[in-house]
């Protein structure tokens, strides 16, 4: 397959030119129970879902990655879980459940009903097997240098001893970000669709599971927001969006990225 383009097509046709373990890493953001209409779109039932699910589990390469981006509708009162069963699916193809990640939004749109405001979306991260990539992002320690009071105590299973140790811990200049990023939508980069990923949500899951000259992928590529910052970060990438309208705009905002 051509490198570094976008096929205006089903997702599933693109898949199914790609060899098995093709792909190093998925960033994606499926339709969400239809919330989102694009023209020219598929359908977005289970038998799609489950269908794209299994041939993505297919063309990753093993220790590669996929990043599920997903919410649920709110049918006759109920949140349909959806996002659940698609987790739990992708582990029914023999993806791992490698983390489930949390994108809350600092500006979600306020809606009149009898919940609270609805905040976040899930990222869920499949890996298939043990994920061979993870350069994790850090954040400052708000006490680096300073010490803290250590006492540890190790059991053995065999026997009744017991090992006891004090001392000081002196706090490190950094530590791993938590996996739940807070973020604001509908800033810096603004495009003609209704619902682009933050820029620096992309990024930061590019960098975080994949290298320099890794194959990146999207299925629903949208606005093609994966795709960019695939190629700032210097991966190669392939996406697949149904609406020519879409794929107009992606050429807009890939080819001119630099």
């Amino acid at each position: 397959m051509q490198l570094n383009t976008i096929y205006n097509e089903n997702c599933l046709d693109t898949m199914a030119r790609m060899s098995d373990e093709f792909v190093d890493l998925t960033v994606t953001s499926p339709p969400y129970d239809n919330l989102r209409t694009y023209t020219g779109e598929m359908i977005w039932n289970e038998d799609v879902w489950k269908s794209s699910i299994s041939e993505l589990y297919r063309v990753t390469k093993k220790g590669g990655v996929i990043v599920w981006v997903v919410g649920d509708a709110t049918i006759n009162g109920s949140e349909t879980g959806t996002s659940f069963k698609q987790a739990l699916y992708a582990k029914e193809c023999g993806f791992n459940l490698h983390d489930t990640m949390i994108y809350a939004k600092n500006n979600p749109i306020p809606l009149t009903h009898n919940r609270y405001e609805q905040q976040f979306e899930y990222m869920f991260v499949w890996s298939k097997g043990k994920p061979i990539k993870f350069n994790a992002i850090k954040q400052p320690c708000k006490t680096a240098g300073s010490t803290n009071n250590h006492k540890s105590e190790k059991h053995y299973e065999n026997s009744h001893s017991m090992r006891k140790r004090e001392g000081e811990v002196v706090v490190k200049a950094e530590k791993y970000l938590y996996n739940i990023w807070f973020l604001t939508t509908g800033t810096g980069d603004r495009v003609k669709h209704n619902a682009p990923f933050p820029e620096k949500l992309v990024q930061d899951h590019i960098l975080s599971w994949s290298n320099e000259n890794d194959l990146v992928y999207d299925p629903f590529a949208g606005s093609e927001t994966t795709l960019k910052m695939a190629k700032l970060n210097n991966r190669n990438f392939i996406g697949s969006e149904i609406s020519s309208e879409y794929c107009e705009i992606i050429k807009k905002r890939v080819f001119n990225a630099n």
